[in-house]
Formats: C-alpha cells, sequence, structure tokens
C-alpha cells in the first residue's frame, strides 16, 4: 500500500491536498495544444498487464487515472483530450477545470458517462482496479494500463507507451531526451562532489518512517547526485523503525510530506531520542515538495533538483 502511495505522490489523503508548498513551474504552452497525430492508426500497444490494447484513431476523450499519467499527457500537448482525471489530480492548473472520476477506488460509473476513447490506468492500484478495469473494458472502452514506474527507464518507457497509444511519439521522444539531458546536467554538477564531502540522507515520506530503499527511481537519483540513502541495503518501499534511523545517524532528513503535516520539520527536530542524530543537530531537516518528488513524470527532474539543493546547497542553490 505504501507503494502505492509513493507512485501517486503520497497518500490518497495527503494527495487530497497535494499542491501545497512552492513549486517551480514548467512551460504549460503545450497543456492545451490539440492532439497531434504523429503515428498510423490503428495500432497495437501492450500495457503493463499484458493485455493488448487496438486504438483505432487518435483518442479524442481521454480519462487518466494517476496524476503522473495525466502529467504525461499534458506533457504531450494533450491536455484538450483530458475530460476526467482521478481526485488525486493537482498539475498542471488546468486539471481542475476536468471531471473528477475518484482516486485508487475509481468511478466506473463516471468514467463510462465521460464517454472516454482512451482511459490511462496505473498499475499501481494493483488488484484494487482489476474489477473495474474489466467493467471499463466490458463497456467497450480501450484501458492501457501504465506501469507503476521503479526506475527512470521505467519512466521513459511510460512516455513511450503513451505516446504511442495517443499518436504522440515524436513528442514522446523529445520530452524523454529533455529529461535524460537534465539528469544528466544534474549527474555532472554532482561529479564535483569529492567522496569525502558526500552526505547520507534519511528520506522520510511520511511520519510512520516509510522511506525509500533500493530499487526505486528515488535511490537512483540519490546515487545520481552523490547521496547515500541510509535505508539503501533495504529493498522498495519499507517501513523502517526510529531506532534503525537513529542508528544510521543521517546527516540530512528529507520530509516528502512538509505541506500536509504542520511544523514537520519541527516535529524531527523535537523528536525524543533524536538529538544526537547528525541532522538534528546540525538541522539538516528539509521539506521536499512530493509533487514533484514522488510523481515518474515530466516534472522528475525538478524533484532531483529539489532534493539535491537541500543536500548540497553550494553545489546546486547557484
Amino acid at each position: 500500500m505504501k507503494k502505492t502511495w509513493i507512485t501517486l505522490g503520497l497518500s490518497a489523503a495527503l494527495l487530497a491536498g497535494c499542491g501545497g508548498g512552492e513549486e517551480k513551474t514548467t512551460d504549460t504552452a503545450k497543456e492545451n495544444e490539440p492532439a497531434k497525430e504523429t503515428a498510423a492508426f490503428p495500432v497495437t500497444v501492450t500495457g503493463a498487464d499484458n493485455q493488448k490494447v487496438e486504438i483505432e484513431a487518435a483518442p479524442k476523450r481521454i480519462v487518466t487515472l494517476a496524476p503522473s499519467n495525466t502529467e504525461i499527457v499534458y506533457e504531450l500537448g494533450l491536455g484538450e483530450e483530458v475530460v476526467g482525471v482521478s481526485d488525486n489530480d493537482t498539475y498542471p492548473e488546468d486539471v481542475k477545470n476536468k471531471e473528477k472520476v475518484g482516486g485508487m477506488e475509481f468511478n466506473v460509473e463516471k468514467i463510462i458517462s465521460l464517454k472516454p476513447d482512451l482511459v490511462l490506468a496505473h498499475d499501481s492500484a494493483g488488484a484494487a482496479a482489476e474489477t473495474g478495469i474489466q467493467q471499463l473494458r466490458d463497456a467497450g472502452i480501450d484501458v492501457l494500463v501504465i506501469n507503476n514506474a521503479a526506475s527512470i527507464d521505467e519512466m521513459y518507457q511510460s512516455f513511450e507507451l503513451i505516446g504511442e497509444a495517443t499518436g504522440t511519439t515524436a513528442e514522446a521522444e523529445t520530452e524523454v531526451k529533455e529529461l535524460k539531458a537534465g539528469f544528466a546536467d544534474l549527474e555532472e554538477k554532482a561529479s564535483s562532489i569529492k567522496e569525502e564531502n558526500e552526505k547520507s540522507v534519511f528520506f522520510e515520506v511520511d511520519p510512520t518512517l516509510y522511506t525509500a530503499g533500493n530499487g526505486t527511481f528515488l535511490n537512483e537519483i540519490f546515487d545520481m547526485l552523490h547521496i547515500n540513502n541510509t535505508m539503501a541495503d533495504q529493498e522498495g518501499w519499507p517501513q523502517v523503525t526510529e531506532e534503525a534511523v537513529i542508528e544510521k545517524n543521517p546527516d540530512v532528513i528529507l520530509l516528502n510530506y512538509g505541506g500536509y503535516v504542520e511544523n514537520a520539520v519541527n516535529g524531527v527536530l523535537k523528536r525524543e531520542g533524536w538529538s544526537n542524530v547528525n541532522a538534528v543537530k546540525n538541522k539538516e531537516v528539509f521539506e521536499v515538495n512530493a509533487d514533484l518528488t514522488s510523481r515518474t513524470g515530466p516534472r522528475l527532474v525538478e524533484g532531483a533538483e529539489a532534493i539535491a539543493e537541500a543536500v548540497y546547497p553550494d553545489v546546486f542553490a547557484q
């Protein structure tokens, strides 16, 4: 369940208010561009559920069931084609004008009423969504399940799959190139950090101490930025104990929920038994924007930048 929370940008409860906190803005000029048919139709694509979906024509009415999908679709210039989004969507601003179709347990009847010709589901929903997806397919609606990207490469695959399904393959290729260039720039800056100056980080997903371990896109970002992830010896999105964090003694603690919990930083600084943790002792506890750091979409480079600037301000905050 917690893994699902991360992919969508924290828990459903937190996502209801997601977007709090300062955000960098991206070029939104292409949000409402009409779809460009850059691929021949019909096309047959295979989703993360291994189901083949034959799409007869470039979709004109799209429903997306996860914020990462929505952000990708808008980035590909398909904002006008979007007719429905999840309750958890907060970006871009235009999603406020779209019909909301529910969260992890989406409203099948509402989706059908919107008459979509393509629904972009998300693999993170798992068994909770299987029945609803089948009902949509039984109603004659094309449903393409997008992978729950565990790596940056898998995020690129999401762009490519959505691009293929919507006739925007050229746009998808361009976006992937831009993302790769953005990560390459960060990696080049990080190369100046000497090994003896590398910092260790505990990435706190929520106050119950879920975190990012090995085999996650965040751990990949940490490696790229010469950050030592204190929980890299664990897999996926584990919940750890206070004792484990104290023993690891991180130099920096990053909070992925600051916009949703009042005085989040102070709460960590005042935790009983944490006073000798380097991050607490040196007041190196910072909030990061969960929308940027949790969604495997077009703004993930901005999320990586936010992490880099918090941990190594002398290198990146320029």
